[in-house]
């Protein structure tokens, strides 16, 4: 197929998509569209406007909506002019009936999320602050647009989880778009219809065993593919989904969440012929009008094979080809990282609410929050004053006492440092210091992708010396660990020192880091640079211990052919989790690492 014909049939299936949610917004929760801003994703939001009708609501969440915004609160000027709590509408009830729009879906906080998925599943708005208490119908689909440049900035997995379509415009110009001039017509029609159409019951079970062979796991995914056949059909001018509906509906919603390609094998073939069991033949039956009508028919044996191509064909052509080696390597896809946690700040980030205090010590004041905690008091306080207190111009001042201060907070997403120290002496270049550098490089790969940081030192002879200060190029940590030398004496003491001295510095830049340390845990070099065994344990072990009292996340990992009980000791005194090489793979390690990676970020998280 060529491109141009290619996107003309994924314009189609955008055009589908919008008819599709148009006619029950909120039966099939929505749709993500992965797609830059532009005049291609602008046809599209102008076609489903069109569809929707005046009397659907479509609303726009902004990024950083608050919660009196998003769920509804005290309506500040009403509750001011009346003297008493006004309640206001949110968005969520505002969109009732309709579709609400998600600009950069993959920016929205956890905290956003929950408050609407929680409203997608309950459908209705469960609003209590401000003394206020309401529950208000909210009943809608959402339309989420996924602007993330790289693969892991994506729109958060519970939501995505609740929208049935899944859609990427990115490739497309204007010059692929059309619509189609009967779609608001057969909208229209579709709505009235919907009302009485059904599905054929074996549909359930079809989805079912294709979201189970495309490795979807959840059990949303059938039910929404249901649900859009049973659309597909009323726009179709039918009131019972059919076979050609569930493959139209698995192309939207089943193909673009596979994890796996299905089996070239059915897992009856893979375990070996079943006897068929005996059945007895399904009476006829009578209507009431006395004529015969044949048993329900059940579907093909092919069916199966039809939906789970028609969802095939709608993985787009990158992930299939990964899909495909992950299935020949006998492998899952890697998991999604983080960049850093999540710290407070009195002055730069995002907003995250507002708590009570005195805008002092370079605190903030949230001048409307503060307004809004004072607005319900003002009849009371005007009692117990004896009567209003008016200015000069005859209208009435506000009293704001200290209690109704209100401080607004930010957070902002700290960077993350991975700091490897590695130890080169005699001794670990006798045992596996290639190994280790095989394992760093793997994790290092791991940093780069998760978009981490990287800081190299390496140990040796009397000194530790740091190779490569933070820095987040692949290719200069890979030139760096490849040209380390080994031999020497084993100056632990002194790399600890270094690599405390590197990550302290990182905390003081606001950037959370983690310690990685590779030996064989076997000091035979003092601080001071001279041999002894003895001593240079004892200066490891005190070095170790002030590492331990910075609160560093650190994982050392043991390169001894088998597992040292000094290395093990050494990692306990430090804190670190400890790792012997000889029984990790390259997976664990990875693993251990970023294990210690969210370790940083919650202890960041929980400082906030």
């Amino acid at each position: 197929m060529s491109t141009g014909a290619a996107n003309r049939t994924i314009w189609d299936d955008a055009c589908l998509a919008a008819a599709v949610v148009a006619v029950a917004p909120h039966a099939v929760g929505g749709i993500v569209l992965r797609a830059r801003a532009g005049p291609v994703r602008d046809a599209w939001l102008d076609l489903l406007k069109s569809l929707m009708g005046p009397t659907k609501p479509l609303r726009r969440l902004p990024l950083n909506v608050g919660d009196d915004r998003l769920l509804g609160g005290l309506d500040l000027s009403a509750t001011l002019a009346q003297g008493r709590p006004v309640a206001e509408r949110g968005l969520l009830a505002d969109a009732n009936g309709g579709v609400l729009v998600i600009p950069s879906a993959e920016r929205l906080d956890g905290g956003r999320t929950a408050r609407i998925v929680r409203t997608i599943d309950y459908g209705r708005v469960e609003m209590e602050r401000d003394g206020l208490s309401a529950k208000l119908p909210a009943r809608f689909g959402v339309v989420a647009f996924d602007e993330g440049a790289e693969p892991d900035e994506t729109a958060p997995t519970a939501l995505k989880d609740r929208l049935a379509i899944w859609l990427m415009l990115d490739g497309l110009s204007l010059r692929d778009t059309s619509i189609a001039p009967d779609w608001p017509s057969r909208v229209a029609s579709a709505r009235a219809t919907l009302a009485n159409s059904d599905a054929d019951p074996n549909l359930a079970t079809l989805f079912c065993e294709a979201g189970a062979a495309l490795g979807i796991g959840s059990i949303r995914a059938p039910i929404q593919a249901l649900a859009v056949a049973r659309v597909l059909a009323a726009l179709d001018g039918r009131s019972m989904a059919a076979t050609g509906d569930a493959e139209i509906a698995a192309r939207l919603v089943l193909g673009p969440r596979a994890t796996r390609l299905p089996s070239e094998e059915t897992p009856d073939e893979e375990n070996g012929p079943e006897p068929e069991p005996q059945q007895a033949a399904a009476p006829e039956t009578t209507d009431p009008g006395g004529e015969d009508t044949s048993p329900e028919q059940a579907l093909s044996p092919d069916d199966l094979e039809l939906v789970l191509a028609a969802a095939q064909a709608a993985i787009p052509a990158l992930i299939l080809a990964d899909l495909a080696q992950q299935r020949a390597l006998g492998r899952a896809p890697p998991s999604q990282g983080k960049a850093g946690a999540n710290q407070a700040s009195k002055l730069r980030g995002r907003p995250a609410g507002v708590r009570r205090g005195e805008p002092r010590n370079g605190n903030v004041l949230s001048l409307i929050e503060t307004l809004r905690a004072a607005a319900p008091m003002q009849l009371i306080r005007q009692r117990l004053r004896g009567g209003p207190h008016l200015l000069a111009d005859g209208r009435q001042r506000i009293e704001i006492r200290a209690d109704d201060f209100r401080i607004a907070r930010f957070k902002q997403k700290t960077s993350s440092t991975t700091i490897f120290v590695v130890d080169a002496s005699g001794s670990s270049a006798l045992h596996r210091l290639a190994e280790a550098k095989g394992a760093v490089e793997i994790i290092l790969s791991e940093c780069y992708v998760r978009r981490d940081s990287v800081a190299l030192i390496a140990f040796r002879g009397t000194t530790a010396e740091t190779l490569l200060p933070p820095t987040r190029s692949l290719t200069r940590a890979q030139r760096s660990l490849a040209g380390l030398p080994g031999g020497g004496g084993t100056p632990l003491a002194t790399a600890i020192d270094s690599a405390m001295q590197l990550a302290a510095a990182q905390k003081q830049k606001g950037i959370s880091p983690t310690v990685v340390v590779l030996t064989d845990g076997k000091a035979n070099i003092d601080r001071a640079g001279k041999p002894g065994r003895r001593a240079a344990m004892a200066d490891a072990h005190t070095v170790a211990e002030g590492f331990r009292g910075l609160g560093i996340n650190a994982l050392l990992i043991d390169t001894s052919p088998r597992r040292n009980a000094e290395a093990e000791a050494l990692a306990t005194v430090m804190g670190a989790r400890y790792l012997p090489l000889p029984h990790a793979d390259s997976t664990r390690l990875s693993q251990a690492v970023f294990a210690a990676r969210r370790d940083t970020d919650e202890r960041s998280g929980s400082r906030t």
